[in-house]
């Protein structure tokens, strides 16, 4: 399936964002803004333009093909189904967790105790489960999107919460990469929504960060867990302490 439709719709978009024009176009291309139309309308770009055009936008190549992935449409929540496929299967649901950060086959087989054929053929089973396309020498393009949603009390959600949060907890986080608060307070409605989006909004940050970092070798990257919560809550001892009502 080609790739130049989305191209053109995502140059199109960056064009516009930055306010800039067929006619500046065609003053970087040193063409008339005729032939600058006549080639987006076409939809015929080669390679050198677009690194001209690239230039214009302030791009890098792998910057614009970067977009261009984030662009495409993308599964934000998995079923129920391959979702306790996931858990049922600990090197599936590991190897699940590398490919959505970056991993190439040789280096998951290189950093976990996973066989070449076994990794291949978890592989095959992520790409059957629509998490990712399959290419060529065990290539792969994701298929899920890095902020994708759990099932509400689903096998994921469940998983986290039973074996992952009370061992995530189980630490002084004195380590340099670590960090940990604990913040209570009463608030109105109003701040209380304010709060929630600005969570909301650093756990997209953290997922772009993710997706910018997948180029960089595992070797050179530190695995994390960012934990966000929030919900009404008082400590019992200041409850205990609360006048009947």
């Amino acid at each position: 399936m080609s790739q130049i439709p989305g191209m053109m719709q995502l140059l199109k978009k960056l064009l516009k964002q930055q306010q800039l024009t067929y006619a500046d176009v065609a003053t970087h291309f040193s063409m008339s803004e005729a032939n600058v139309k006549r080639f987006f309308s076409q939809q015929k770009l080669s390679i050198d333009r677009l690194e001209q055009l690239c230039e214009l936008l302030a791009l890098s190549l792998s910057d614009f093909f970067m977009l261009l992935e984030q662009q495409e449409q993308k599964i934000s929540q998995l079923t129920l189904e391959q979702e306790q496929e996931l858990v049922d299967d600990p090197k599936l649901l590991l190897v699940a967790a590398c490919v959505r950060d970056g991993w190439s086959y040789q280096e998951i087989i290189d950093q976990y105790q996973i066989e070449p054929l076994e990794a291949v053929r978890l592989l095959v089973r992520l790409d059957k489960l629509k998490m990712i396309q399959l290419l060529p020498n065990n290539h792969y393009k994701l298929l899920i999107t890095q902020d994708f949603q759990w099932i509400n009390r689903g096998p994921l959600e469940r998983f986290i919460a039973n074996d992952v949060m009370t061992k995530f907890l189980m630490s002084d986080f004195q380590d340099d990469h670590a960090f940990r608060f604990y913040i209570r307070g009463s608030y109105s409605a109003s701040s209380i929504n304010l709060i929630k989006k600005k969570l909301q909004y650093l756990k997209q940050e953290c997922a772009e960060l993710n997706q910018q970092d997948r180029h960089i070798p595992p070797s050179d990257r530190q695995n994390i867990g960012v934990l966000l919560a929030m919900r009404p809550w008082e400590l019992s001892t200041f409850r205990k302490l609360r006048r009947d009502t």
